[in-house]
Order: structure tokens, then sequence, then C-alpha cells
């Protein structure tokens, strides 16, 4: 065994090695044909249908919204009197799909991102003037010390680092509004109801209040009306509205 020779490879000839290089180029460059070919032929995104009725009744929202905002710039409306009450609360209770620019801008204002959420806002001549060119899409008034209570304290949440966080600690609260001079449950209430100089800060602190509604409203178009109502100015109505929706 010791003595035999190593066994020698076959030789391959040049030209045959060329012509095998040559093929593989040419399998390579036609499967990266192929998988371009694929790619072009792959299905994109599906297209969305609307109904006509869609667009019938958005046309119609928008023809609406128009109509308002060019009376509202001949004819100033009286501007209720705000000795009285300085706190309004308002909840978005209708769709807002298909509405003008103006509209969506004064809703993202107040950020009524979603139906069935309520905030507080300072009354002031131009806050009326915005909710009454949102009245159709919103109910507002003005609630009772009791209603602002039982929202903060069942629905209060604030935001801390981007988060959600419910006021449930006033160690939390005095660390966010401490500043202020604002260190529990208590004073938050306080600071709202009576609108005070650092409502801003508070309100801005304060996440919308997410109300809920019974599930037959959301189906039924009748039931809807019964629990909710009709769009618009309430006035101290607004708290039985609250009692429902909280």
């Amino acid at each position: 065994m010791d003595g035999t020779e190593p066994r020698k490879l076959p030789r391959v000839p040049e030209n045959l090695l060329k012509k095998r290089k040559k093929y593989q180029g040419l399998k390579a460059a036609e499967a990266k044909r192929a998988l371009e070919e694929k790619r072009k032929l792959q299905p994109g995104k599906q297209i969305k249908f609307k109904r006509l009725e869609t667009f019938v009744r958005n046309s119609r929202r928008k023809m609406r919204d128009d109509c308002r905002s060019r009376r509202m710039e001949v004819y100033r409306k009286k501007v209720p009197n705000l000795i009285k009450h300085k706190l309004a609360f308002v909840v978005r209770i209708t769709d807002i799909e298909g509405v003008s620019s103006q509209v969506m801008h004064i809703v993202k204002m107040f950020r009524l991102g979603k139906i069935f959420a309520g905030v507080f806002i300072k009354l002031t001549s131009e806050a009326i003037k915005k909710l009454q060119f949102i009245e159709p899409y919103v109910a507002w008034g003005f609630p009772n010390l009791k209603s602002v209570r039982e929202l903060i304290m069942k629905r209060g949440q604030g935001k801390v680092d981007g988060k959600k966080v419910a006021l449930t600690d006033n160690i939390m609260i005095e660390e966010q509004l401490g500043k202020f001079g604002i260190i529990c449950l208590e004073d938050v209430i306080h600071e709202l109801y009576s609108v005070g100089e650092h409502f801003i800060d508070v309100n801005r602190f304060l996440c919308p209040f997410h109300l809920s509604i019974a599930r037959h409203a959301g189906i039924n178009r009748k039931g809807y009306l019964t629990e909710v109502g009709d769009p618009g100015h309430r006035g101290d109505a607004i708290n039985d509205l609250i009692r429902k929706l909280n």
C-alpha cells in the first residue's frame, strides 16, 4: 500500500470549463429575469369599492359644511353670555367621514379623534363659534361639579411619557402637575370645574374621555337616538348625557 502512487484526477479540457462557466452565467441571468417577472405579476393591494350612497352622503355633508361656513362669514351669530358659564364638555356623537377640511381641523383641535370621545374646553367667544360650526357632529353643554368628578374618577387618564396612565396615584399627579400647585385628584377636579389659572395645562395633561354606549344604540338608529339624542347645544342637559355614557 505504501508503494502505490496517488490517484490522479481526470483533467477537464479548458474549452469545456469555459462552456460550463458560460452556462452557469446564463442560468443565473435567467433565474434573475424570472424573479423580476414574478414580482411584476404579483397582485398588489385589492381595490376597496365604495357604494354610491357613500359618495352622495359625503358630498352632501361637504356642501352643508361649506354653506354653513359662508353663512357664518356673512351673519355674525350672537355669542351666548359667558359670565355664567366658563366650562363646557363636548362629546362627538356622529361619524365625520367626508366632512370639509375646516370641520376636520376643528375636531382634531378639540382632540375628538374617536366617536363618543369627550373633552373639557374653556368657553370663549372663539371657542363657541367653533362649537357652533361643528354642532351637527357633537353634543356640548355645561357640566356640573358632580359630572366633572364622576368623569375624572371613573375614566380619567393622564399622558405620562407618551403613555396613558389612570389617575389612581396622587404621587404621579404631583410629579406631573406639582409645579402648578396641583398635587392630588381633588386639585385636578377643582382646577377643571373652576377653570383656574392652569386649566389649559391640566386639560393638556388629561387624555380625552372615551365614553361607552349601549350595544343596541350602535346598531339600531332608533335606539341610537333614544340613547344619545340629537347633536348640538344641550345646556345643562349635557349632565344627563354624561350619566348615560359614563
